[in-house]
């Protein structure tokens, strides 16, 4: 590749992310700190992904969600799982109109473009089966009929650490299909006193009218195609990756004892192209090992599935995906 045709991208991917500031700016008229989470919603976003988010309740994940869906001007849906919900409740389901005499295709929540899927691990195995599905293949069957969702389509589902009673945890295959899962941490002292002195009032904070629109959001999804990377950044990955299948190719036997699964194939394509959102959001045209590095953690902590004898010693997915990062050399 040529520096001319990477200032091309550059340029390009400047003018398409201008709208970036003002997205950041709409949310945080509303949304005290959380800026890495913000960033990585975003990233998720823009690399036309679903995110999975653990954290505990009154951590603004779902005023975080609802507040990104409003900056942007699509539309946005939460679903409350419970243990007693169907698939219908989701998707949607065919009625029988008495005046027609015919059935009529009611659609579910799951037709907007942002979704909440609050408490995902409450509700049971089909209903969780028929939104993977509806996130994989970005339509929905209903009776005879195939609808295709609207693009930008974005699940950002939460799950409550907790609570373990009454819930149903996501199949590690399932979880898989998530392409970041992000940990919701408690805001700093100074954060949470400019919460305190925003939310605590009877008033609901209104936030102003955005000027961003959907269409601008497709146009940045594909202008993040065109971004270059690096032969030695693609090595970086895989690198990463095939560290955590096979860790005595690279020197760390003592770490063979400690995986039971490695990271899959969707792995090493979610970094890539979480790192070209990253680069996006940056005003880059190219990518680095430090994009690499700023999502890697959340694309790999559910991918690596730590063994009996790693929790046995209380390590968890992320310890070991640290040690990988501090031991594969960087480019």
């Amino acid at each position: 590749m040529t520096n001319f045709s990477l200032s091309k991208i550059n340029e390009k991917v400047v003018k398409d992310s201008k709208f970036v500031p003002k997205l950041k700016e709409s949310i945080s008229q509303i949304i005290v700190g959380q800026n890495e989470l913000i960033d990585k919603i975003l990233i998720g976003m823009l690399a036309n992904g679903h995110i999975l988010l653990e954290g505990v309740p009154g951590l603004a994940k779902t005023l975080t969600v609802n507040t990104l869906a409003k900056s942007i001007n699509t539309s946005f849906q939460r679903i409350q799982f419970t243990p007693d919900m169907l698939p219908a409740d989701l998707i949607g389901t065919l009625i029988f109109n008495q005046k027609t005499s015919g059935f009529e295709t009611r659609k579910g929540p799951i037709f907007s473009n942002i979704v909440l899927a609050d408490e995902i691990n409450r509700a049971p195995s089909k209903v969780q089966s028929a939104l993977l599905e509806a996130m994989q293949e970005r339509q929905v069957t209903i009776g005879e009929d195939t609808y295709v969702l609207d693009s930008p389509f974005l699940v950002l589902a939460t799950q409550n650490p907790i609570e373990q009673e009454g819930t149903y945890p996501l199949p590690e295959a399932q979880v898989d299909r998530f392409m970041m899962k992000l940990k919701v941490d408690y805001p700093k002292k100074d954060e949470e006193r400019q919460i305190l002195r925003l939310s605590a009032t009877t008033d609901k904070i209104k936030q102003k009218k955005s000027t961003i629109t959907a269409a601008s959001i497709l146009r940045a999804q594909k202008s993040i195609n065109e971004i270059y990377v690096d032969e030695k950044v693609e090595d970086y990955v895989l690198n990463l990756v095939f560290a955590t299948r096979d860790p005595k190719r690279y020197k760390l036997d003592d770490m063979v004892q400690l995986i039971q699964h490695g990271a899959s194939p969707r792995a090493s394509i979610n970094l890539i192209l979480a790192s070209k959102a990253r680069a996006f959001i940056e005003g880059r045209g190219y990518v680095t090992p430090e994009d690499v590095r700023y999502i890697g953690k959340d694309i790999l902590r559910h991918r690596v599935i730590p063994s009996y004898e790693a929790e046995a010693e209380e390590l968890t997915s992320e310890d070991i995906i640290q040690r990988l990062f501090d031991s594969i050399e960087i480019p």
